[in-house]
């Protein structure tokens, strides 16, 4: 009889939510940890920051302070001379213990040293962090989402939500819409067709979806919805998991033109005939175009019944071919390095000999 057959039943079954109860724990445990360091890092800065104004004490303090806490506790980390000035730059942006335990003592010491770093103002600050807290993000994503000016485009598409969905789903897709859209990670060369963008969306899907935002799941491009015999294709369509529907999304090159809103209307009523079950909420719908005109927009949206977002997106072009061919090319490049080393080796050479 082997050692698995003469274990008891429910064995398995008690293992598995062992193991899941542990893992929870260690979580738990991880967090914790982390909390009680970032509290003690506050704590640290507070202490120094008050030192430094009420007693005068000068910069070289901190090297002594960061030697002797370094030979007290060897082998422990965080105690150098630099992440000393980050516990008092911590300190002083963050005075309130209220907000420290509510927010700022949730996230990692890395994202805040990240924030603290790169971005200048306490409400600008808070926003991020209160972002990276509620998507999950990671030290590189948060980093990203700083260099690409997040906060300003958050919520600042144009759309007829207001009138077309209930709330508070109106307010949440509008927050979720973003303009303009950072496309960064795609290089296309001008004029390009919408296939050429809606392929290099695809190769990036990755970094498409992290763009849009937290929730949105892949469906598939070129999504076929069959009308009466006849077959009309959605570029992409994505299901969104907190709003229970589906977005579909067209990619235009150029500027905004009022029939994309009525196409795309269109494919919104043909989800919601053809696709969408009785557990979804309406489907949503975003053009994505290079640029827009507001005014035209609104009228565009003005007596559309179905729910529908406009933004503009922005990607990095590739140098027209005139101005790349009067670049040099890597092997030019490579040829001037070399050159540049012998002659600073001869140079040397003679040096030594004289």
């Amino acid at each position: 009889m082997s050692e698995l057959s003469s274990l008891p039943l429910g064995y398995a079954a008690l293992l598995e939510q062992l193991k899941a109860r542990i893992q929870n724990a260690q979580v738990r445990a991880a967090l914790a940890v982390n909390q009680e360091l970032v509290l003690l890092y506050w704590s640290i800065g507070r202490d120094l920051s008050q030192r430094f104004e009420d007693e005068g004490w000068g910069t070289k303090i901190t090297e002594r302070l960061a030697k002797d806490l370094q030979a007290a506790f060897p082998g422990v980390e965080g105690f150098s001379p630099r992440n000393l000035r980050y516990m008092r730059t911590f300190a002083e942006a963050w005075p309130e213990p209220t907000i420290l335990q509510q927010l700022i003592a949730k996230l990692p010491w890395g994202h805040n040293l990240r924030v603290l770093d790169r971005v200048k103002d306490r409400p600008t600050r808070e926003w991020y962090l209160r972002a990276a807290l509620e998507n999950g993000w990671s030290q590189n994503i948060l980093v990203h989402m700083i260099s690409g000016q997040l906060h300003e485009r958050e919520g600042k598409a144009l759309s007829n939500f207001q009138r077309t969905l209930p709330p508070p789903g109106s307010d949440m897709a509008n927050q979720l819409l973003r303009d303009p859209y950072n496309f960064d990670f795609l290089t296309l060369t001008k004029p390009f067709a919408e296939r050429e963008l809606e392929k290099g969306l695809l190769s990036h899907l990755r970094d498409l979806l992290l763009e849009l935002g937290r929730g949105f799941a892949f469906v598939g491009s070129q999504v076929p919805l069959l009308v009466d015999g006849r077959s009309f294709y959605v570029d992409l369509l994505f299901y969104h998991v907190r709003l229970h529907c589906y977005f579909a999304i067209e990619l235009k090159s150029g500027e905004f033109q009022p029939e994309y809103a009525g196409k795309l209307s269109f494919y919104i009523a043909a989800i919601d005939g053809t696709l969408k079950t009785a557990g979804d909420a309406p489907t949503i719908g975003l053009l994505l175009c290079e640029s827009r005109s507001g005014p035209i927009v609104e009228y565009s949206l003005q007596n559309l019944l179905q729910p529908i977002g406009v933004s503009t997106y922005r990607l990095t072009r590739e140098l027209p071919a005139p101005v790349r061919e009067e670049l040099p090319s890597v092997e030019d490049l490579q040829e001037v390095v070399l050159k540049l080393r012998a002659e600073t080796e001869n140079k040397t050479g003679t040096a030594d000999a004289d």
